[in-house]
């Protein structure tokens, strides 16, 4: 056991002043069997710490109902064995270009703005969360022998509100759940933010990823003592969908970490390993600016991050100068690099040669469809990741009017008595050609990923403005989500088989014979959007629009032999639906 605390100039442990080498690292971004390679990567960069988030979404799926938070127990054991302290953000908000900012999409629908401040709705659905989940860290302090040595309290909330009480009492509920160790807040380097996002008598930090000196000189005007510390230096970036790929040129980025150092200051690299959304749960952010209030800008599977260590785990021009510059602070010399996680021994390629359409999927793994007078949003039907299919019938008699669907977020796919008519964003929300009266109308509508960052935290997904032909609400509207979680073994094996037409939308099926497995890289040449699971495993979204281009196969995914893979597609299918394990 050993006292790690906050000193007047520095961190201390036992007394002795120590410098915080951390690196920021998921748990929930990596497969569980690649952890200690992870960890053992983090290790040998010349860290000394990692630090993760902690997704609540992912382990409360509904209310009161937990999914495998033991997981956050797992993952500090693993970190302690690997050598390393602990830093944890528990959250109940993230951002971490995840779904929803972390927050449950069952929370936010009904709150709305009422997130993230002192609302009792919202801290009583934190308080019953922290209790299942704060166990897992309390036990596991550096007082009592574990390796978390500090707890974040929110996250970056100077970047969203100013609800000091709800601050408050955030830090009281961790202290009084058990946190013993020292609790801090991150935020911008910014007066605002570091005003509206810091706690007095609790440790305040910055995040950035330049200009060390200004943006320490700044939070010294509101905190003159205590360590200094960069509790994200982003050393990379992510990408989002349909735009260009991100990178940051490995020397400016050393040269970077190098003044934080200078400064005497800790820092933790935000990301040293991105790792992979897998499952869906990228979220996605806004345009506009400073007010985040623009284009939806979907984040791809990929959280690579333009890390020192890439998505499958491997070294990088980034961590070589990153080892050289922090093994000068190391206590001895640094650890070997470990050997990498084999690879693919050879490419693999195959057809998918079952098949089910999409509506086949909807009528065995969806919800049961319901009627409303307006279209319900994805959290009123309770779909997290997925979509919902609205279907209505124009009243009739009368002539052909234009279709608007209002407030639309994201996509939809629209079918006009049977035929597809078009694809709907926000930014096009009305089919190009008129619809005419008594037409059965379909609209087949996707999240592309809640927002995870900005005021528009926690909007909800569908059709939220109604459906309009002409200037004429349309009422009556059926509903029916499907959650990528319904796809399981057991339900997709019960699928009926069909015939695909040319593109046709829906899960195709097949397998692909494995020599020699380990990690791959999964490429669908030709396909539009959807999703691909591997042995029941969801690797996450591919999207032809790029600038990803393949999907990540984590090495423990698959197996010798026969491995099952799934394709959702979700807009229109390869010409030669195959797909290829490199």
């Amino acid at each position: 056991m050993a006292e790690f605390r906050v000193g007047e100039d520095d961190f201390e442990v036992d007394g002795r002043p120590v410098r915080l080498l951390s690196g920021a690292l998921h748990y929930f971004r990596v497969h569980e069997e690649q952890w200690s390679h992870r960890l053992g990567m983090l290790r040998a960069m010349g860290l000394n710490c990692v630090e993760t988030y902690v997704p609540w979404n992912l382990h409360e799926p509904g209310p009161g109902r937990f999914d495998d938070v033991a997981t956050v127990g797992r993952f500090l054991d693993a970190a302690r064995e690997a050598g390393l302290w602990v830093i944890v953000r528990p959250g109940p908000y993230i951002c971490a270009e995840w779904e929803n900012g972390g927050l449950p999409h069952w929370l936010t629908g009904p709150l709305g703005s009422r997130i993230r401040t002192r609302d009792a709705e919202f801290v009583s659905a934190v308080e019953r969360w922290f209790r299942v989940l704060l166990p897992y860290v309390v036990e596991r302090q550096v007082d009592r022998g574990g390796p978390v040595i500090m707890v974040q309290v929110e996250n970056e909330y100077g970047s969203y509100g100013s609800d000091a009480r709800y601050l408050r009492s955030l830090a009281d509920l961790l202290v009084e759940l058990g946190v013993s160790v020292p609790l801090f807040t991150s935020d911008g380097p910014d007066e605002h933010m570091q005003s509206g996002g810091s706690i007095p008598g609790i440790l305040a930090t910055a995040n950035f990823g330049s200009r060390a000196r200004e943006s320490f000189a700044m939070l010294r005007k509101h905190r003159p003592k205590g360590p200094l510390m960069c509790a994200e230096f982003w050393c990379g970036w992510f990408d989002h969908w349909g735009a260009e790929h991100t990178t940051r040129d490995a020397q400016d980025a050393a040269r970077a970490l190098e003044e934080i150092l200078d400064c005497g200051a800790s820092v933790n690299l935000y990301m040293a390993h991105g790792g992979t959304s897998f499952g869906g749960w990228a979220g996605a952010n806004r345009g506009g600016g400073a007010l985040h209030d623009g284009a939806l800008q979907p984040d791809v599977t990929s959280y690579d991050y333009d890390a020192p260590i890439d998505e499958f785990g491997r070294p990088t021009e980034k961590f070589r100068l990153f080892r050289e510059i922090l093994g000068r602070y190391a206590d001895g010399p640094l650890p070997e690099v470990p050997e990498q996680p084999a690879a693919l021994a050879a490419p693999v390629s195959a057809g998918l040669t079952s098949f089910t359409p999409l509506e086949g999927v909807l009528d065995a793994l969806g919800g049961p469809e319901t009627e409303h007078a307006v279209p319900p949003s994805f959290e009123a039907l309770d779909v997290d990741r997925g979509l919902v299919r609205y279907a209505v019938t124009v009243p009739g008699p009368r002539g052909p009017y234009e279709l608007r669907a209002r407030g639309l977020r994201d996509l939809a796919v629209v079918y006009v008595d049977g035929e597809r008519a078009g694809v709907l964003t926000e930014e096009e929300p009305a089919l190009a050609g008129p619809v005419s009266g008594d037409a059965r109308v379909e609209l087949w509508t996707e999240s592309l990923g809640r927002v995870n960052y900005g005021p528009r935290l926690g909007e909800p997904k569908g059709i939220t403005g109604g459906l309009l032909h002409e200037r004429q609400y349309l009422h009556g509207i059926r509903a029916r989500g499907l959650r990528l979680d319904a796809f399981t073994a057991d339900a997709v094996a019960g699928l009926p088989d069909a015939v695909p037409g040319t593109g046709a939308r829906g899960l195709y099926r097949g397998v692909v014979e494995v020599s020699g497995a380990g990690d791959a890289a999964l490429e669908l040449p030709g396909w539009g959007r959807g999703f691909v699971w591997v042995n029941g495993f969801c690797l996450g979204r591919y999207w032809s629009v790029g600038p990803q281009k393949s999907l990540y196969v984590p090495g423990p995914v698959l197996r010798e032999g026969v491995n099952d893979v799934w394709v959702l597609e979700l807009d229109e299918a390869a010409d030669e639906v195959r797909v290829r394990l490199t």
